[in-house]
């Protein structure tokens, strides 16, 4: 089954990038192939609920969501493969006959530690808003301490698992985060702990708040660019209106939210002011592909390792290069939801880590982009794609240079690194410096990227609006 909506579908969704609510989660249509064009997973659905809650409504009443099984299937060299499963039963039954038994033990101990920083993390270092260093002195930071949270990721994920493949199955998540497992902080293993919904929810949730919102009586205006953010009275400090593109008028604001990655909304939103310089995360090619192809032996989600690990970070991170034994995420939507493709047919999300752009010598345009396109096509006919290239009836590759293009800070969609100081009370501030009523939300600013934290940065934004906690 698909996740949803539960109610009716929203016009404009027949053909195209779709213009509106979603953001990032867009879905595209080609040929009677649709493609979901940002996350491919659902995490957290717990934070939509507590959104529409917060108005009155029910996400059951909005969303039929269904878990999926296993949440990916990972493929290693030697031709042995392991399917997690989220969420883990309490004597983790289900998993131990894919694991050995010391693996197994070590996944319980991994998933006990993973929920207790969640916990921990959550209340005082996320869901609120992080002024100044001193907003992380609190009892749960010493536990965080005390727990080895501070220690390097893939340090701390090799103390509950020996297999090699096991360790790169639950700290491979870090390359979202912008950082390879052995530079990233270990407070970053809750990425690895969510409960793994199909991609399409990412755009339903997305389509449904917007739609709870019209239900309750906002007024949207689509595809209508605004140029600049400011008071035709020249007040610098309490701007009181937007104007738009298309016909020059200006609308009243008390307060003025904004979405765009923070450097853009600085650069053409803004009056100029002097910005701090970040460290980005990678970015990525990203293949859709419409295909005659199926294969009954992989999973909606697949992660397909290549035999290089450290070097395979240190190439895309540090050295600027496209990775020589590339790890590829492959996702089979039309797996779990047929209707995205003709009847008989499939759709498939290919995604391979990349520099940014001005990193290295790698310029992913024109001709290189198609062969680089064509060579990651290979690469999956060598591990197990039996005739993957010649079933493509529609390929739409994304690269850098599209995802700047679309308003991404240094072209990636990833946005700035989780390094120690670009996190926390050191991300950039969801507060414009200047204009008081001016407010950030979004992966650029606290708490940071991945869907839940774009949920809860919506969250802390409306505590700046009201006042209230946190």
């Amino acid at each position: 089954m698909r996740a949803a909506p539960g109610r009716q579908r929203p016009a404009g969704d027949s053909a195209g990038t779709r213009a509106g609510a979603g953001g990032r989660a867009g879905r595209l249509g080609v040929d009677g192939y649709e493609f979901d064009t940002g996350p491919t997973v659902l995490t957290m659905p717990d934070l939509i609920a507590e959104a529409l809650g917060a108005v009155g409504e029910e996400l059951t009443d909005w969303l039929d969501l269904t878990p999926l099984d296993p949440a990916y299937r990972a493929y290693y060299p030697d031709g042995s493969t392991l399917d997690v499963i989220t969420p883990t039963p309490p004597d983790g039954r289900r998993d131990r006959p894919r694991l050995r038994s010391r693996e197994a033990d070590g996944y319980l101990r991994f998933v006990d530690y993973a929920r207790n920083l969640w916990q921990w993390e959550r209340a005082d270092f996320i869901e609120r808003n992080l002024d100044a260093p001193t907003d992380l002195l609190t009892g749960n930071l010493l536990k965080l301490f005390a727990n080895g949270a501070f220690r390097r990721l893939q340090t701390k994920i090799n103390q509950f698992f020996r297999d090699p493949r096991t360790q790169r199955i639950f700290s491979f998540q870090a390359m979202y985060a912008g950082l390879s497992p052995h530079d990233a902080l270990a407070i970053y293993t809750v990425i690895a702990y969510s409960t793994r919904w199909p991609g399409s929810a990412s755009r339903a949730a997305a389509s449904t708040r917007s739609r709870v919102g019209w239900r309750r009586g906002r007024e949207a205006r689509r595809a209508d660019p605004v140029r600049h953010h400011g008071d035709p009275g020249g007040d610098r400090q309490r701007p009181r209106h937007r104007r738009r593109h298309r016909d020059g008028d200006f609308i009243p604001a008390d307060t003025v939210v904004l979405n765009p990655d923070l450097p853009v909304a600085y650069q053409d939103l803004l009056p100029p002011s002097r910005q701090r310089k970040l460290t980005y995360s990678p970015s990525c090619v990203v293949l859709h592909i419409g295909s005659t192809q199926g294969y009954g032996k992989i999973a909606h989600h697949n992660i397909h390792f290549g035999r290089s690990w450290k070097g395979t970070f240190d190439e895309v991170i540090r050295r600027g290069e496209l990775m020589s034994d590339p790890s590829l995420l492959v996702t089979n939507p039309s797996r779990t939801d047929p209707s995205v493709a003709p009847a008989g047919k499939h759709t498939y999300y290919v995604l391979a880590p990349v520099p940014k752009p001005g990193t290295g010598a790698v310029r992913l345009a024109g001709d290189l982009t198609q062969r680089y396109a064509e060579q990651l096509v290979t690469t999956l006919e060598e591990r197990g794609y039996v005739g993957f290239g010649d079933g493509i009836e529609v390929m739409r590759p994304v690269t850098p240079a599209d995802w700047a293009a679309q308003g991404m800070a240094a072209g990636t969609p990833f946005a700035a690194a989780h390094s120690l100081f670009q996190t926390g009370p050191f991300r950039p501030s969801n507060l414009h410096r200047t204009l008081e009523n001016v407010v950030f939300v979004g992966s650029g600013t606290q708490p940071g990227v991945g869907v839940p934290m774009v949920l809860i940065s919506g969250k802390i934004a409306a505590a700046r609006i009201t006042g209230a906690m946190p």
